[in-house]
C-alpha cells in the first residue's frame, strides 16, 4: 500500500476494525482539506457506491442463475471465474512475501469465501433487500461493540428495531434458516473490511485480491462440485457465472480495496450502509421483490442506526 503510519488496537470501532491510516488529514475526520481536495475526496467515495451497484445488482442476477446450478454452485462460478481474471490482470508474485503476509491473504480469502457461501444460501431462502439488512448488522455490531460511548446502545437498539419489523415479529416469517445465513454472511463481511484494509497495505495494487480470491475459490470448489456437479460446465451457465463474478466480486472488490487505501474507515462504513437500500432497488428492478412499507421502514431504521453509530464515533474520535 504505502508507508504511511497507521494506528489499530486504540481507536474505537470502525476507525479500529478497519485500521485505515489516519495519518492522512481527511474531511471527515475534520482535517484539513488539500488543493483541489473536493475531487479529490469525493473519487474514494464513488469508487465504493459504484462498487456497492455493482455488487448487489449482481447479486441480483446471481439469484436468477441459481435454478440453474444451486447456490453453492454459483459461489464457486462466481470466485473461480473472479479468480481466473484477477490472476490474469494482476499477475501477482509470489515470492517476497512474509509469514505474516500469506496470513493475512489467506484469512482474507477465507472471509471472503465464508461470505459469499453464507450470503447466497440467504439470498436463496428470502429477499435480497432483508438478506443484506441482516448481513450488515455484522459490520453494525462490531462497530456497536467495540466502542465504549452511551449513545451507540441508542444505535443498536434502533437496529434491533428495524430487524424486529423486518422479522414480523418473528424470523419464520422470513424463513429462520435464511435469516441465520445472513446474520452469519454479516459475521464475515466484518471479517471481510478488517482482512481487506490490512491487505491492501501489504501487498500493492490488487495483488493481495487476486491471492485472496484463488484462497477463496479453492475452499469454495468442493462444496459446489457436490451442490451442482456436471452443471456448472453447460455453457450458459459458465456465460452468466462469469457475468456475475465480474459484477460481484472483481469490479467491486477491487473499486473497496483502492477506495480502503485512500477513505477513512467512518466514511467506508457510513456508504457500506447503504447497501440494503440498494439491495432492495436490485431486488425490485431485477427479481421484481417488492418491498412493503413496514420492511421499507425496517430497511431505513437499520441504515439509520449504521450511520448514526458511525457519525459518533467520528466525532468521538474528533474530540481526543
Amino acid at each position: 500500500m504505502n508507508d504511511r503510519p497507521t494506528t489499530t488496537a486504540a481507536e474505537p470501532a470502525a476507525a479500529a476494525a478497519v485500521a485505515v491510516p489516519e495519518a492522512v488529514a481527511s474531511p471527515a475526520l475534520g482535517g484539513p482539506e488539500r488543493p483541489g481536495g473536493r475531487r479529490a475526496a469525493l473519487a474514494p467515495v464513488a469508487l465504493v457506491v459504484a462498487g456497492g451497484l455493482s455488487v448487489q445488482f449482481g447479486a441480483a442476477i446471481a439469484v436468477l442463475l441459481m435454478p440453474r446450478a444451486g447456490a453453492l454452485g454459483v459461489v464457486t462460478l462466481r470466485l473461480a471465474a473472479a479468480a481466473l481474471v484477477l490472476l490474469v490482470v494482476c499477475r501477482p508474485k509470489l515470492r517476497g512475501h512474509s509469514r505474516a503476509d500469506w496470513g493475512t491473504v489467506i484469512a482474507f480469502g477465507i472471509a471472503m469465501g465464508g461470505m459469499n457461501t453464507l450470503f447466497y444460501q440467504a439470498a436463496d431462502r428470502i429477499p435480497l433487500g432483508a438478506a443484506v439488512t441482516l448481513e450488515v448488522l455484522g459490520p453494525l455490531a462490531l462497530s456497536v461493540i467495540a466502542s465504549r460511548r452511551l449513545v451507540n446502545v441508542v444505535w443498536a437498539a434502533l437496529a434491533l428495531g428495524g430487524v424486529v419489523l423486518l422479522s414480523g415479529g418473528g424470523f419464520d416469517r422470513l424463513d429462520p434458516v435464511g435469516a441465520a445465513f445472513a446474520l452469519g454472511a454479516g459475521a464475515m463481511w466484518a471479517a471481510y473490511i478488517v482482512f481487506s484494509a490490512r491487505t491492501g497495505r501489504r501487498f500493492p495494487q490488487a495483488d493481495g485480491l487476486a491471492l485472496a480470491m484463488v484462497v477463496a475459490a479453492l475452499l469454495s470448489l468442493p462444496l459446489g462440485i457436490m451442490d451442482a456437479g456436471s452443471k456448472l460446465l453447460v455453457p450458459t451457465t459458465l456465460g452468466l457465472g462469469a457475468a456475475v463474478a465480474l459484477l460481484s466480486s472483481v469490479l467491486p472488490y477491487t473499486l473497496e480495496l483502492i477506495a480502503l487505501r485512500r477513505l477513512p474507515a467512518p466514511t467506508f462504513a457510513i456508504l457500506m450502509s447503504l447497501e440494503p437500500a440498494i439491495a432492495a432497488m436490485a431486488g425490485f428492478l431485477i427479481l421484481h421483490q417488492a418491498l412493503s412499507v413496514t420492511d421499507a421502514l425496517a430497511i431505513a431504521l437499520v441504515i439509520g442506526a449504521s450511520m448514526g453509530a458511525v457519525r459518533s464515533q467520528v466525532r468521538g474520535v474528533a474530540k481526543r
